[in-house]
């Protein structure tokens, strides 16, 4: 960590900046004190001008209009036409793009190949002009943009650009809180080789889950935002920072945002498993069945017995796609939500999934509707492959609830 020039008062321009991971990254490249500077786009020209700054980072939507507020612009920012770093110096305001550093970063971290590739960027944002600086730096054999007026709309991309091998998504779409969006069928091109995705939240957007069904080669952009701030770190600074801070940074973002996620059969400790292991980690435990009680007002036999099992399935789909949107929790799934295909989606998208696999022979039946009428070996096989295929790892729980704990706060450690 940079502890000289310590009393540099850092910061974020944008407009929505409420779940930004730039404060605890800065926090971790250097002692300079960083906040984060909300505002309308009339705002701007006073904030910049202010002094209320030293040197700050620029994010969506003011990437392009913040330039008409400064003094110098670096050679590659102007060339790109976007700036995402602004230094006050010897009374001047200077613009930089860092921007550039990260998505490269990133492409060549992932072996995503752009040379000679034709390369579809979403977006017509800042972020677009520096993907396209980017690719064509790469060696890239085309760029085309994708927006959702013009000829080439979402729509039309699939049969204009039916060769094309990467797609950068510089848009929104897909990004925290709404999650759902995606305006991309990746399996309606045929030469798909590398997916790039701006977005870190969620970690995998529906984009990128696509991408990893079918086998394609793909990133998220955390890894990204925390290269440009190491590049604006080093500007603000007058400081070179090894790369490998890159990826200890990310890992540390990544370990206290993934959620963790616990399935398993009936009975087979998933809630006290869950209790344990938040403790240990200081996270809130979120138990998806005490949710959906809240949510129907009513016990869940009791939902049962009124409305019969996919009336229960869909306030479960509910409270899975609100509580699978957060970061950082410890979630307890009840046992059937493996059965609806339509519950992995949002538990996956931020989530490390654990099944926690228990002998038949030790799970109870009281008060499980579903485990009282129908045979639980008979409902252990038929669910098995469900719970497998979900899951990123296994833990065993044929002993006591501490033990499997532990072996799940190892896993995590391991990963």
């Amino acid at each position: 960590m940079i502890t000289h020039k310590n009393n540099l008062k850092c910061g974020l321009i944008g407009k929505k900046l409420s779940h930004s991971f730039s404060p605890l990254i800065h926090s971790q490249l250097a002692a300079y004190s960083y906040s984060l500077f909300e505002m309308e786009e009339g705002e701007l020209e006073g904030f910049i001008k202010s002094d209320k700054f030293d040197c700050a980072n620029v994010t969506i939507p003011y990437k392009v209009s913040v330039m008409k507020y400064l003094d110098v612009i670096s050679y590659p920012a102007q060339q790109i036409g976007c700036v995402n770093t602004v230094v006050k110096k010897d009374g001047k305001l200077y613009g930089f793009n860092t921007d550039y550093f990260g998505l490269k970063y990133i492409i060549e971290k992932n072996k995503i190949e752009i040379n000679d590739k034709n390369v579809l960027i979403l977006g017509t944002g800042g972020s677009s002009l520096t993907a396209k600086a980017v690719c064509l730096d790469m060696g890239a054999r085309s760029i085309n943009f994708v927006s959702r007026s013009g000829d080439l709309n979402y729509e039309t991309v699939y049969s204009l650009c039916p060769e094309t091998n990467v797609i950068i998504n510089t848009t929104p779409a897909g990004m925290y809180p709404k999650n759902d969006e995606c305006h991309i069928s990746l399996d309606r091109f045929s030469h798909i080789s590398g997916v790039v995705d701006i977005i870190f939240n969620p970690s995998k957007t529906r984009l990128l889950m696509q991408a990893e069904v079918l086998g394609i080669n793909h990133a998220n952009g955390l890894a990204m935002l925390v290269a440009q701030a190491k590049a604006a770190c080093e500007i603000f600074t007058d400081a070179k920072i090894d790369n490998s801070e890159i990826d200890r940074i990310t890992k540390i973002i990544e370990d206290s945002t993934q959620n963790i996620v616990l399935v398993g059969m009936p009975g087979c400790g998933k809630s006290h498993i869950g209790r344990l292991v938040a403790e240990s980690l200081g996270r809130e435990l979120i138990d998806t069945d005490e949710e959906i009680v809240k949510d129907a007002g009513m016990p869940i036999p009791e939902i049962f017995a009124k409305y019969g099992e996919d009336v229960f399935r869909q306030y479960e789909h509910n409270v899975i796609t609100r509580v699978g949107k957060l970061s950082g929790k410890v979630i307890s799934t009840g046992g059937g939500v493996v059965t609806r295909e339509n519950n992995y989606a949002p538990l996956h998208q931020n989530s490390k999934i654990i099944f926690i696999e228990r002998d038949v022979s030790l799970l109870p039946t009281d008060g499980r509707p579903l485990s009282k009428t129908n045979s639980l070996i008979s409902m252990y096989e038929k669910r098995l492959p469900m719970y497998r295929k979900f899951a990123d790892h296994t833990v065993k729980n044929n002993s006591t609830p501490e033990e499997c704990a532990i072996k799940i706060l190892n896993s995590n450690k391991e990963d």
